[in-house]
């Protein structure tokens, strides 16, 4: 995160049980992205994963799902990354309108 661009979009990927188990260590990413100047633009939270041999809200479950590997679904990668580039062209679209209106309203003494 530390060598992108500011107003980046990012999403963060959680394996299955951090929303129980993380506690406030989960919203790290979103701090580091609000200090860098990046967007935070969601989270992936897998709702599959390992199986732990404990209840899954039992801290001891921490170790197995932390370490395990992250699935995906295709279908929201897609909406999250239409919708993100949607937001930019939308937002650079009206920074641009802005730039424009600001230069024609300085009033051009021009005839």
């Amino acid at each position: 995160m530390f060598l992108m661009d500011r107003n980046s979009s990012v999403m963060e990927f959680f394996p299955k049980g951090w929303l129980k188990l993380a506690g406030v260590g989960q919203f790290v990413f979103h701090w580091i992205a609000s200090w860098s100047g990046m967007r935070h633009q969601g989270a992936w939270r897998d709702p599959n994963g390992d199986k732990c041999p404990y209840p899954e809200d039992d801290r001891r479950c921490m170790s197995i799902f932390k370490s395990g590997k992250i699935g995906y679904n295709e279908t929201y990668f897609g909406e999250w990354t239409r919708n993100v580039l949607d937001e930019v062209k939308t937002r650079k679209m009206e920074e641009a309108s802005k730039k424009g209106s600001a230069s024609t309203s300085s009033g051009c003494a021009c005839s």
